[in-house]
């Protein structure tokens, strides 16, 4: 995630075990400015809720006391990976909703308590988190006293575990732990790309400001009832009311999906404002897999960007990791979705026995209602560790916020393998490679580039390979000297190969798709090839 000092994304250091609860959020070396806000027992609705948040955008910020406990904040990583929240001592556990909290402690990096507090029948009272909830696995004696004996400065953030793989067991669902940030899982799935509650200013002149979620409200579920959560939201430039209400994966669905309603009230105007942040790490793939000396194939959580525009072809954009920052934008009337998407399910293709890259979620937001006119950003930042959250997407709308406004966006957040569908009209992005351009086996000008696209799905499957195709195929700069589409006896997918002349160019975007008799019959690929500057 990007850090205010750096303008890096670091990243969790640890992907699994009991450790993986641990994961959300490693991400972080956040202590990002919030506020003292002091919860309130009792009565608790959704407009209540917003309307405090909306009062207290009118006061002056506040940022937030750190914990002051000399045992917790002298954790470093290690020690905090032995202080593991007691799953016996989970509230509701054995309840019949299924639904199970766990806390995570504070120290190493989160300085900063969380409450969190339980709806039951339409109160709020707090949950009351203690040293007694946390086993301390220290191997010294006095240093396990220590922590067990110290005053517990309260809770950095918390989990929520469900029947997500078997029904015998309380799998980690949903984790919030750092800033805004947070994660869930669908079926079958282990941790990798994670959200935020809201973004601002990314990459601009000046520190990147960090909203943070200071408060939970967490309504306990019916038998059978999704799972909803209140958040609130709270930084310099502005303050929010969060609503999640949480549908788990399971038997009947292998992907969790998320409603989400944000309330934002603006203490000051903001440059750029980005909804339904999504944040993950692309290494390399068969794009860039050269640079890397490694035994995997491919390193990355998520391998491309879908945009789905009112109107017009789904787009998929390849994602990069090159020696210079990218930024792309995608401007759109009404966006309908978009997401960061690992589409290949293989384990062949990555060859990782501990990471499990084919396993990591893929990531959709879907807009509920009209969000207009705006732009979907995508951040790559180079990288040369997978311990780097290294890509950003979200969205911009035109019209910045400014002070004493309020908005409310709601949206659709899916988490869940996402793969294309078997009866889906238009065939998609398999892989993308980059190579040498030209004739093999001849020198080629080192400035030709080759672009090789492969195709499945949709409508292909049904046409022959006689069939006349059209290929749409464009350069910002540069030149398509050459291209050709067929397909592979091999495995059947279809191939479209592009030779691109690009000296003297340091960036071009790409953009390419299949059609036939004037229908179109793929979806868009786009890429944005950055060479070395002038």
């Amino acid at each position: 995630m990007l850090t205010a000092h750096s303008h890096r994304f670091s990243r969790r250091a640890f992907l699994t075990s009991a450790a993986a609860t641990l994961a959300l959020l490693s991400t972080t070396s956040l202590t990002g400015a919030a506020m003292a806000l002091e919860p309130v027992s009792g009565q608790f609705d959704f407009d209540s809720f917003s309307a405090r948040m909306r009062d207290l955008a009118g006061r002056p910020y506040q940022s937030p006391e750190l914990i002051d406990s000399e045992a917790y904040t002298g954790l470093n990583y290690d020690g905090y990976r032995r202080v593991q929240f007691n799953t016996k001592k989970a509230r509701w556990l054995g309840d019949d909703h299924g639904f199970q909290i766990q806390a995570f402690p504070p120290g190493w990096l989160f300085k900063e308590k969380v409450s969190v507090y339980e709806i039951t029948d339409g109160d709020s009272h707090p949950f009351a988190f203690n040293s007694d909830d946390f086993i301390y696995h220290f191997d010294d004696k006095a240093e396990r006293e220590k922590m067990e004996t110290a005053e517990f400065p309260g809770i950095a953030g918390f989990r929520i575990n469900y029947p997500l793989n078997r029904p015998d067991v309380a799998d980690e669902l949903v984790a919030f732990l750092g800033a805004s940030y947070f994660r869930a899982l669908g079926r079958g799935n282990i941790y990798g790309s994670s959200a935020r509650g809201l973004l601002i200013n990314s990459w601009r002149d000046g520190p990147e400001e960090f909203p943070r979620f200071s408060e939970f409200y967490i309504e306990r579920p019916s038998e059978k009832g999704p799972l909803t959560v209140y958040a609130a939201l709270e930084s310099q430039s502005v303050t929010g009311a969060y609503r999640f209400v949480i549908h788990p994966a399971g038997e009947s669905q292998q992907e969790t999906i998320m409603d989400v309603t944000a309330r934002l009230y603006f203490r000051t105007d903001i440059a750029e404002m980005g909804i339904a942040p999504l944040t993950s790490m692309f290494l390399f793939a068969e794009t860039n897999r050269h640079e890397f000396d490694d035994f995997r194939p491919q390193v990355h959580d998520c391998s491309g960007l879908v945009i789905e525009p009112e109107a017009g072809l789904p787009q998929w954009r390849q994602l990069n990791n090159n020696e210079q920052l990218g930024n792309s934008y995608f401007w759109d009337a009404n966006i309908r979705a978009f997401g960061l998407y690992q589409r290949n399910r293989e384990f062949e293709s990555y060859q990782d026995a501990g990471a499990h890259y084919e396993r990591r979620p893929s990531m959709r937001v879907e807009p509920t209602g009209n969000w207009g006119q705006g732009q979907v950003r995508l951040i790559e930042i180079p990288a040369k560790s997978e311990t780097d959250d290294n890509i950003g997407a979200f969205w911009i709308p035109n019209e910045p916020p400014k002070a004493g406004e309020a908005r409310e966006y709601g949206y659709r957040l899916i988490w869940g393998d996402l793969m294309p569908r078997d009866d889906d009209a238009l065939a998609h992005v398999v892989e993308t490679r980059i190579g040498q351009g030209g004739v093999s086996g001849v020198e080629n000008a080192a400035s030709l580039r080759k672009f090789v696209i492969d195709f499945d799905g949709g409508r292909l499957a049904e046409l022959s390979p006689d069939t006349v195709f059209e290929v749409e195929a464009t350069a910002s700069a540069g030149e398509i000297v050459g291209s050709t589409f067929s397909q592979i006896e091999a495995n059947g997918l279809w191939r479209l190969v592009l030779d691109v002349e690009t000296e003297g160019q340091s960036l071009i975007e790409l953009r390419a798709s299949i059609g036939s008799g004037g229908e179109p019959l793929t979806e868009a690929w786009l890429y944005q090839w950055r060479g070395v500057p002038a």
